[in-house]
């Protein structure tokens, strides 16, 4: 799929979540790489951008309030804080099997992410320490 916003599969939104307080609503905007954070009145609370995080997509909030984003184009799953501003840390990238990320799951029973790929027919599952 081509990553031009003329192209026929150019959505403005990918995923979205709810904070588990429910104050807070994320938002992945893949063709601006964007992680928008708005309050619940639709006011935008903070805009994430990162060269390192392209084309975001998956998307998932932790019941801890963690916000888990997927990196498509970058091979990456990162973790940034609960406010949406700031990339906390790099949890996954090319070196660790990550090639098309596009869904991410925290699994707080086995203390583990969840990884689903674009067009891989693998899904990778990550042990947190």
């Amino acid at each position: 799929m081509s990553k031009d916003c003329n192209d026929v599969f150019c959505f403005a939104v990918a995923r979205c979540a709810v904070s588990p307080t429910g104050d807070r609503l994320y938002i992945t905007s893949p063709y601006q790489h964007k992680l928008l954070t708005l309050a619940k009145d639709g006011s935008i609370l903070a805009t994430f951008m990162d060269p390192a995080v392209k084309f975001l997509v998956g998307l998932h909030v932790t019941p801890a309030g963690q916000v888990l984003v997927c990196g498509n184009d970058s091979k990456n799953i990162v973790q940034v804080d609960s406010k949406g501003s700031m990339k906390l840390a790099t949890l996954a990238t090319l070196r660790d099997g990550v090639e098309c990320p596009h869904s991410v799951c925290y699994n707080r029973i086995t203390d583990s992410i969840i990884l689903g790929q674009w067009e891989r027919k693998k899904i990778l599952v990550y042990k947190v320490k």
